[in-house]
């Protein structure tokens, strides 16, 4: 199958300073998180979750496309995206 997000919801990390989303392999739910500082090319002198999450918006077709290039099926049971990660989906 292919990974999807059909599920908005995203999460703001205050401990791990990471945004978390979820995606879906067939019914098999796989977790993903971006870390905050990988958002600082999108939304620069941000610190407050209101806009980690804005900012998590804003960038949402990107980090997907780096969580879809990042996921391989059966690998890991928690994927964390970087600044190098969503670096790879530029064109």
């Amino acid at each position: 199958m292919t990974l999807i997000f059909p599920n908005r919801c995203r999460s703001y990390d205050e401990a791990g300073k990471r945004i978390r989303f979820i995606g879906y392999d067939g019914t098999f739910q796989i977790p993903f998180s971006i870390e905050v500082r990988a958002l600082l090319n999108v939304v620069p002198a941000f610190d407050a979750e209101e806009k980690c999450l804005a900012a998590f918006d804003a960038a949402r077709f990107t980090i997907l496309e780096a969580a879809q290039k990042a996921y391989i099926p059966g690998n890991k049971t928690f994927y964390v995206l970087t600044e190098a990660d969503l670096r790879s989906t530029e064109r």
